[in-house]
């Protein structure tokens, strides 16, 4: 639907909600129901100004509320528009079991079984200090030199998450995990290979707003959250050989766990 169609909305003079919030709250109803869509382009600043016979700060201050949400985004020249939301990537309780990601790297099997086209990109890697939170994680010294592996997600063309794996040296060393391709299945099959079958995974997951640069990274407007998860994969002895801490835009993941009642 064209923007300009979605102005039915009329101010209610006897609310004590400020103009501005009842002109955002038509807009986002407006999206909310559909009416307009991802990519959808809003009406301009004038024509709210006209349809609704106020100022142009007042529409400022409305689209801003939007922007604030995550709901809108501005584009220089172009004007303001519904922000297009990647698809919704789902985080089951059981996505990195082996049988999910066998001869795949655990994000390609998973969103190529949800229809999503995944791409991988900024890869790095490289030998650094541990820092103090991963070094409690891995039980290694603090400072403790590690091998750094960290890259960008998308799903089909839009960044999504970042992720950044920190390995005991001496398991990374030598080996594909130093490559920027580490092979088929990904690191984990490389330290399956040394004998180190993993047997579970711990996960911390926290919600804040973005840092400038992840802001950047990840295409996230104003009023976009992320989700922090950091997760540890242990051996089947017991040993910590991997800790990732990602972060991932909150408007493309749906955190979905099963847990057993018994």
């Amino acid at each position: 639907m064209a923007g300009d169609e979605i102005l039915v909305g009329q101010l209610d003079p006897a609310s004590d909600r400020a103009v501005f919030r009842q002109i955002a709250d038509h807009l986002r109803d407006a999206i909310e129901r559909g009416r307009l869509s991802p990519g959808d382009k809003l009406p301009s600043e004038a024509k709210l100004m006209d349809h609704y016979a106020v100022a142009r700060m007042t529409v400022r201050n409305a689209i801003q509320e939007l922007q604030t949400e995550g709901l809108v985004v501005s584009e220089h020249g172009r004007g303001v528009f519904v922000r297009p939301r990647p698809p919704v990537k789902r985080l089951a309780s059981d996505r990195f079991a082996r049988r999910h990601r066998e001869g795949k790297a655990a994000f390609i099997a998973e969103s190529e079984a949800a229809g999503a086209a995944p791409t991988v990109d900024m890869i790095q890697v490289t030998e650094a200090a541990a820092p103090a939170d991963i070094a409690e994680r891995l039980k290694v010294d603090p400072g403790e030199v590690v091998v750094v592996r960290s890259r960008r997600y998308s799903l089909d063309g839009r960044p999504v998450e970042t992720a950044t794996s920190y390995i005991p040296a001496e398991l990374a060393r030598g080996t594909q995990i130093m490559d920027a391709n580490p092979g088929p299945g990904g690191i984990y099959a490389r330290l399956e290979e040394q004998g180190h079958t993993l047997e579970r995974f711990v996960e911390d997951v926290f919600t804040r707003m973005p840092t400038r640069e992840q802001a950047r990274l990840l295409l996230l407007g104003p009023g976009i959250p992320v989700f922090r998860l950091v997760r540890t994969a242990f051996d089947v002895k017991g040993r910590a050989v991997e800790v990732c801490d990602t972060v991932m835009s909150g408007d493309a993941y749906q955190l979905s766990y099963e847990l057993p009642a018994h």
